[in-house]
């Protein structure tokens, strides 16, 4: 099955019913049952009580103590604890205004800790398990991808749901506290007034509806241009060398400030809705106020409105007064909570594309440990394709265990893909790929990629010591491992040279080091291993042709009595393999030794003459075609591996 290159183009692509609320798919995996949610969610509700309780002190104050018009009674608390005196429940108000104030803090303390400890978690826990998906995914979906679009994910899509989880969930809570409590306090005080109250909430319910329509685009919007602004900065600062060596500093600048302006112009797009909405939603609720105070006010003086009165005591008004700009208030923090939620949404939305997608590469359900035996490897009428163009066909050898094949061939004749083959960094199309007579397709890929050691062209190295990268991936080794694969890489003497030696830093990538002793040291990882398969692309290509022979000679010891494969340009490299494949448009087209494939006069022996020097030997229709491969290679625009070996 072909790898579809659309599922390539966008590594947030969210299949399925996932796309229909990301928010609450994500929040009854991670959130649901959460301790510190539920402690939150109770201060949250305790503290909003407490809050409501100084209006309706204040309003009973008023009427029992100042004005006598009803008797001192509060909800919940004996008559026999009110003081007789009128100066006395003044004083016993206060008492329970400051008590309120001081609970209603302690509540807000709790409830702050428990949604951020529970926002916070969330947040790790949501970030390790994208990662973890992202490093069971293939390796097709990285080359499809730009890195800065998946940090982007892990970054700043996850930090935006973890805003909403500690600032929008608990200002949910809030807003159904307050104006639940505050409703039935109101109906308690004047169903009449209260009717009035909730006039602007039906307008203020449509006009947030208009909002979230017009505003989640231009956050999906922002999310996409937050990648790309991130691929190009992390592109540029990867690339340092390169922009300073070739004095590109200000074409840099340009793309940079392209890329910012596009940021820049989805934001002011969402700036425009937002900044028109929370002022509509401050009109809306000013004037919604503006006619509760006039009409209880009308009221309160006697007076009718449209032929409707109704009895109300300055006490009871003012209590009401307090109250009902207090349920205005959580409405239009409403639209605070709508806001953080659509830009959840469109984060959660790219989260969750990586989360839901399947890795292509995976074990089967019944995979079982491979055994290595002799260490045959058998390809047999392998067929592969990349993003839908065809990149190997029928291609099918079988290597005896313990010998080493070198494999030559033009740029992009489909090298480096036919051994990543091998350890399932891409799956076969057709055919298969078998190590001692078992599919690779049907072994752990744990035991396949610990039983082969792959040392790239370009090998990667971690930010850390030598010792370290030395040791990445056998992380149980001694001091004395590292040491004896490090000198049978012919690195030892490099690394006693630096300034800590085996605990010196590389730095980012291994920027402090030469191209040839970042290919050492991942010899020196690889033999650390002592893995059963050994595939090395192009492993010693930086190093100087003095380094190059002894370490070609470390290796064939090494390589003795393991299966190795070796991929090379330099021709001298595999000359004295066992075995050596050309390949040609992803084609074995010639299999031999070095002595019989110059015999047969071929594509291998017009190579050997190249590299010689002998270029006046050359057939005219090997120059010309070479010219041709050379302007296709120029023309690709892919940057793929498969075209770069």
């Amino acid at each position: 099955m072909e790898t579809d290159p659309d599922s390539l183009a966008d590594p947030s692509e969210t299949p399925g019913s996932w796309s229909e609320n990301p928010v609450w798919r994500l929040y009854t995996e991670y959130a649901t049952g959460h301790r510190y949610a539920a402690l939150g969610a109770v201060a949250t509700v305790v503290g909003r009580a407490f809050a409501l309780v100084p209006a309706f002190v204040i309003g009973l104050a008023v009427d029992a103590v100042f004005l006598a018009e009803r008797p001192y009674a509060l909800p919940l608390v004996p008559a026999g604890l009110v003081p007789d005196t009128d100066v006395g429940k003044l004083y016993f108000s206060i008492a329970i205004l400051v008590g309120a104030t001081v609970a209603g803090a302690v509540a807000s303390w709790i409830e702050d800790w428990g949604w951020s400890v529970f926002a916070q978690r969330v947040q790790r826990n949501l970030r390790v398990d994208a990662y973890e998906r992202l490093q069971d995914l293939e390796l097709a979906y990285f080359t499809g991808n730009r890195t800065g679009d998946l940090m982007s994910i892990l970054n700043n899509d996850v930090n935006a749901l973890e805003t909403f989880l500690e600032d929008g969930l608990s200002a949910t809570l809030w807003i159904l506290a307050t104006v639940g409590g505050i409703g039935l306090i109101l109906v308690g005080l004047n169903l009449s007034l209260t009717a009035v109250t909730l006039f602007p909430i039906p307008l203020l319910a449509a006009f947030t509806l208009l909002f979230t329509r017009l505003i989640e685009p231009r956050y999906l919007s922002i999310r996409e241009e937050i990648g790309d602004l991130n691929s190009r900065l992390e592109n540029n600062v990867s690339g340092i060398e390169v922009i300073k060596s070739e004095g590109a500093e200000r074409f840099e600048s340009e793309r940079v400030a392209e890329a910012s302006d596009e940021y820049l112009s989805a934001n002011l797009s969402a700036v425009k809705v937002r900044i028109t909405y929370f002022p509509g939603l401050t009109v809306i609720s000013g004037v919604g106020f503006a006619v509760t105070f006039l009409v209880g006010g009308l009221w309160v003086l006697g007076r009718p409105v449209f032929g409707v009165t109704s009895a109300l005591t300055p006490g009871a008004f003012v209590t009401f007064v307090i109250y009902a700009q207090q349920f205005l208030w959580p409405i239009i923090r409403l639209g605070d909570v709508v806001d953080d939620y659509e830009r959840a949404k469109a984060a959660g939305s790219r989260v969750q594309g990586v989360l839901s997608r399947e890795p292509a590469v995976r074990d089967s359900p019944d995979a079982r440990p491979l055994e290595v035996d002799r260490g045959d490897v058998t390809y047999d009428g392998v067929r592969f394709a990349y993003s839908g163009e065809t990149v190997l066909t029928d291609v099918d050898f079988a290597a005896e265990g313990g010998t080493t094949v070198g494999v030559v061939g033009p740029t992009g004749a489909g090298k480096s893909t036919l051994l990543k083959l091998l350890p399932r960094l891409y799956d076969v199309d057709d055919g298969a790929v078998r190590i001692d007579g078992q599919d690779v397709r049907d072994v752990t890929l744990r035991s396949l990629r610990r039983s082969i050691g792959y040392v790239s062209q370009e090998p990667f190295l971690f930010y850390g010591t030598v010792a370290e990268n030395v040791r990445y991936g056998t992380f149980d080794a001694s001091d004395g491992d590292v040491e004896r694969a490090a000198r049978r890489a012919q690195a030892h003497e490099f690394i006693d040279n630096l300034p800590e030696g085996y605990d010196t830093l590389v730095g980012e990538r291994g920027v402090k080091l030469s191209g040839g002793q970042r290919q050492r040291l991942a010899l020196a990882r690889t033999m650390l291993k002592d893995p059963a398969i050994l595939v090395l692309d192009e492993a010693t290509s930086a190093v100087d042709t003095e380094t190059e022979a002894i370490i070609q000679d470390r290796i064939a010891e090494f390589a003795a009595d393991r299966t190795t494969f070796v991929i090379a340009h330099r021709l001298s490299t595999v000359r004295t393999a066992d075995r050596i494949l050309v390949l040609d448009d992803g084609r074995v087209v010639e299999d031999g030794t070095h002595e019989g494939l110059l015999g047969t006069d071929g594509l291998y022996a017009n190579f050997w003459r190249v590299q010689t020097g002998d270029i006046a030997s050359l057939p005219r229709a090997f120059l010309e075609r070479a010219l041709r491969r050379q302007a296709v290679v120029d023309l690709a625009d892919d940057g793929s591996e498969e075209r770069s070996d």
